[in-house]
């Protein structure tokens, strides 16, 4: 029996093996908004307006492969007579949006056969059945190789840390710097021979030192001629002789 693309409606190659990872007997399509979100599309809109429900559908993922090729479609079709509404290539993880609203939703981009594309919104009455359908698109891309290759391409992009060893090797030393925890006399040389700035901002030579606190010691002034001469009378008053050398002098 010839097998036929029921996306395309083309005959397959007698080699094409299809397989069927999900079906969904009973799923609401929608005619939905244009997205008006960057964060993506909402489900709300579409139920909150009865005009949107386009008819209730039979959902298929269907796997098709032949000689060197590998596809998968999303299907919706008539649940009594099978006929194809309207078909979904599988060829990006964008084709198939879950919304940001429920779980139940997602948007799907059709494609007709002359490549036009429009976004139906699609919602499942269990959420079973919505998880079911998710697991089963996880599949698909594992078939496609869509998982392996951006693991791969995650890697590529991190680069390679090498083990590094800090074990100290034999003779060597740690040095610890304190940082700026060093006081006195030798500190303040070190900083003066390299340049360094006070904290205040200027060098050692625009510092002043402060005056000399008052109340310290003085050596009194010397005598005046006068002085000596008034303590010589007073002495001689007193019958003080100075002698002939003037050692009372």
């Amino acid at each position: 029996m010839e097998s036929i693309d029921p996306a395309t409606g083309h005959a397959l190659p007698e080699d094409a093996l299809q397989r069927v990872l999900f079906v969904g007997p009973a799923v609401h399509v929608y005619n939905i908004p244009p997205l008006q979100s960057t964060r993506g599309h909402t489900a709300s809109t579409w139920t909150a307006e009865p005009q949107r429900h386009i008819f209730t559908a039979r959902l298929r993922l269907l796997e098709t492969s032949h000689s060197d090729t590998l596809k998968v479609d999303v299907l919706l079709e008539d649940p009594k007579t099978g006929a194809l509404f309207a078909a979904s290539p599988y060829s990006a993880a964008n084709a198939v949006e879950p919304v940001i609203d429920s779980s139940r939703f997602f948007a799907v981009t059709v494609r007709d056969p002359s490549g036009k594309k429009a976004v139906l919104g699609i919602g499942f009455e269990e959420r079973s059945e919505a998880f079911d359908f998710g697991v089963a698109l996880q599949e698909a891309r594992r078939v496609l190789g869509w998982d392996s290759g951006q693991k791969q391409q995650q890697q590529q992009q991190q680069p390679e840390k090498e083990a590094k060893d800090y074990s100290l090797k034999e003779g060597e030393t740690i040095t610890v710097n304190l940082g700026k925890t060093g006081i006195g006399r030798r500190k303040a040389q070190e900083k003066q021979e390299q340049g360094e700035e006070s904290p205040g901002g200027g060098d050692l030579q625009s510092f002043a030192l402060a005056p000399p606190p008052g109340g310290g010691f003085s050596l009194p002034p010397p005598p005046t001629a006068d002085d000596v001469k008034r303590k010589r009378r007073s002495a001689q008053q007193l019958g003080f002789d100075d002698g002939q050398f003037g050692e009372f002098a």
